[in-house]
């Protein structure tokens, strides 16, 4: 019994790539049998204007080479079917070139025979290197030379095309002449195609199998939307991967809707089904086609819409310009187009056992990426070479897009500024990778950024004031009065004659330090500094030697190096940021509280370092925490210790006046039983740095 089934077609799709007016559309039409709705410049706009402005689709059937019967396995085809995308040429259309190229398995890129290489036949094959392995030069227009003189001119391009191949993928790669449209295209149709023959046949002698798998989830980019009266909605587009037939439900992500597929065709034939790499229109029911001209269909729940990406990152050799965080791109993922904030980073490698710090072989493939690493900050993209010579290190970027892309996740991306003088000779092609990983919340600053780690090197200098002891001095200049010392406490310090330190907390309220020593100063180092240090004669009257000391200028010998990270999407940070911030910006409420609290226990610090009698310092502490002034009759006398007029002073710096009513002081046993103003102020440490009086309010005392 005959074998009834229909005849099956390889699919085989050639990008049509080249500068504007290289005759692009003229060989399309010479090559195709069959014209897709939007082949051979049908837009109105494009007849009006004269050049292509969308993507075309066109076809062509031949038999099956015998080189192709051999790869295709178990899977038996009868002819090979050559789609053509013709593809713009106009610079300002390139995000269209970029989106035609990513569905192509081999491009020919037609150079006109007469220009040579242009601006955007380079732009071209630097897409084409992105997107795909093989590659054809067309030298297109050969009737504009002069017979005698053709094929020497021939094969002179032909040398420079070589020539200009030679460090590229492409090196090597199958150039021929052709004439697609003898005359020109206001030419009458009468002279024959010239070379079409010989470009068919290497177009057979060049196919191979491409990747075809019809499992997994579907994906299919989409470049056209049109109505049918009586039909519905057509979807063109190629698949890129998995499957789809009639009755099958996709999913429009973009949009957030999903439709039930009516029928399906290939170049007005009806098909049950179609598979990757198959260029096909879909019929829904009930979907407006202005609202999709370009994007994605998909399975449903498949892909991801997000607002932030991380993506491998390869500057393009060609571009001039630098690559700096902060600054905006054209980001191109499939057929979208959005601007998008870039910022890079590298990996901190950590050493190994052997006091290495290279990366396996599986961390430097371009697909592996992970978020237990350690990541540095770049201003700007590395072009500097790695040990051995060996390009650039492995970079990344995050992209923040300034509206949310529908992609899947390894899909290329591509960076451009696209708003460059397009009559300028310079490449707009900036940056290549691939998408990594993908954020899908909104808020993904507060919810996914915080487990990258990328931190900052920071360095501080400040300079120490004076010494408390062998082991401690003060330093300041390191600090704003409002930083949060509490982040900076077992920080490790380094002075400028050698010595190590740590800090242990702040001291004053204008931003001073304590550090500790832990191997103590040298010698030279406290008569370095003791010689700088202002000294006052007894009884308040100065000395020769210390009026003489005042007249030097206030420099210090020791400078303190601070050298640190910060972590630039650290919650934590952020919130210290904020905190400091309102409290700056606000006069009362919580700051007026909390800078209570920290004078309070500021001046707890004195009081305990002072010899006074627990009695003594439970009332002084009461006084300050009942907030008045109607203290003096409550001080018990302190005799020979510290004059009282003197607490009372300094109890009335550190405590305003408030018309409140005094809470009465309560008796001596009761306050024993009940937690002192210390050992409240204490537990408030946890949460809020302690600052302790300055010098000079202590010696006022």
């Amino acid at each position: 019994m005959a074998d009834s089934s229909p005849p099956k077609t390889l699919n085989f799709n050639v990008g049509v790539l080249g500068h504007v007016d290289s005759g692009k559309t003229s060989l399309a039409r010479a090559l195709s049998s069959t014209a897709s709705t939007a082949a051979f410049d049908k837009n109105p706009q494009s007849k009006e204007r004269g050049i292509t402005l969308d993507l075309g689709f066109s076809a062509f059937t031949v038999p099956l080479p015998e080189h192709l019967k051999e790869s295709c396995g178990d899977r038996q085809y009868d002819s090979l079917q050559f789609t053509l995308v013709d593809c713009p040429g106009h610079a300002s259309l390139i995000r269209t070139i970029i989106g035609g190229a990513q569905i192509i398995d081999l491009m020919m890129l037609v150079v006109d025979v007469v220009k040579g290489m242009q601006t955007q036949t380079a732009e071209c094959l630097l897409i084409g290197q992105l997107t795909c392995s093989h590659m054809i030069v067309i030298l297109n227009k050969t009737d504009l030379l002069p017979s005698d003189k053709r094929q020497a001119a021939v094969d002179k391009m032909t040398k420079r095309m070589h020539k200009t191949l030679e460090n590229t993928r492409f090196k090597g790669c199958a150039i021929i002449a052709v004439a697609a449209k003898p005359g020109g295209p206001e030419f009458p149709e009468t002279d024959e195609p010239q070379g079409i023959t010989e470009l068919i046949d290497l177009l057979k002698a060049q196919a191979f199998f491409p990747h075809r798998d019809p499992s997994g989830s579907l994906l299919m980019a989409v470049d056209h939307c049109f109505s049918i009266r009586g039909q519905g909605t057509v979807i063109t587009g190629t698949i890129l991967q998995g499957s789809l037939g009639v009755n099958d439900t996709v999913e429009i992500p973009a949009l957030k809707v999903t439709r039930k597929v009516k029928s399906v065709q290939m170049f007005r034939k009806s098909v049950p089904s179609a598979m990757q790499g198959d260029r096909v229109g879909v019929c829904v029911t009930q979907f407006d086609p202005k609202l999709l001209e370009r994007g994605v269909v998909c399975t449903p729940g498949s892909l991801q819409t997000l607002f932030a990406a991380i993506i491998s990152v390869q500057k393009i050799e060609y571009y001039r310009g630098a690559l700096t965080s902060r600054a905006k791109f054209h980001i191109t993922v499939g057929h979208e187009t959005v601007m998008a904030r870039i910022s890079f980073f590298n990996r901190v490698l950590p050493r190994n056992e052997n006091g290495d710090c290279s990366p396996t072989s599986k961390e430097q493939s371009a697909k592996f990426f992970s978020f237990d690493w350690e990541f540095h900050h770049l201003d700007e993209f590395l072009t500097c070479q790695t040990e051995g010579g060996r390009g650039e290190p492995q970079q990344w970027a995050l992209l923040e897009f300034e509206r949310p892309v529908t992609c899947p996740t390894l899909c290329l991306v591509i960076g451009s500024r696209l708003d460059s003088d397009i009559h300028g000779n310079t490449c707009r092609l900036a940056f290549h990778g691939k998408l990594l990983e993908g954020f899908e919340d909104k808020n993904y600053t507060e919810t996914a950024l915080p487990r990258l780690k990328i931190s900052k090197d920071k360095q501080k200098e400040g300079a120490v004031e004076r010494v408390t002891d062998d082991y401690t001095v003060i330093g300041r200049n390191l600090f704003k009065k409002e930083t949060n010392l509490q982040l900076f406490v077992g920080l490790k310090v380094t002075l400028s004659t050698g010595e190590t330190g740590s800090i242990e907390g702040g001291f004053g309220q204008s931003g001073k330090i304590k550090i500790r020593i832990p191997e103590g100063l040298k010698e030279e180092t406290k008569q370095l500094l003791s010689s700088f240090s202002k000294k006052k004669g007894k009884g308040g009257a100065k000395t020769e030697s210390s009026k003489l000391e005042e007249t030097k200028p206030d420099a210090q010998p020791v400078t303190i190096h601070l050298n640190f990270k910060r972590y630039i999407y650290d919650p934590q940070t952020a919130q210290n940021q904020q905190r400091q911030a309102e409290r700056r910006s606000s006069g009362t409420g919580d700051y007026k509280y909390l800078h209570f609290h920290s004078k309070v226990w500021g001046f707890c610090r004195l009081l305990i370092n002072t010899p006074f009698d627990d009695e003594t310092l439970k009332s002084l502490l009461w006084i300050g925490a009942n907030y008045h002034h109607s203290y003096e009759t409550s001080l018990p006398d302190t005799t020979g210790l510290v004059r009282k007029e003197a607490i009372i002073r300094c109890l009335e710096s550190i405590f305003p006046r408030s018309s409140a009513s005094p809470v009465p002081e309560p008796s001596f046993t009761e306050r024993l039983s009940e937690p002192t103003v210390t050992e409240k102020l204490m537990r408030e440490e946890a949460t809020e740095p302690a600052i302790a009086l300055e010098p000079e309010a202590i010696d006022q005392v």
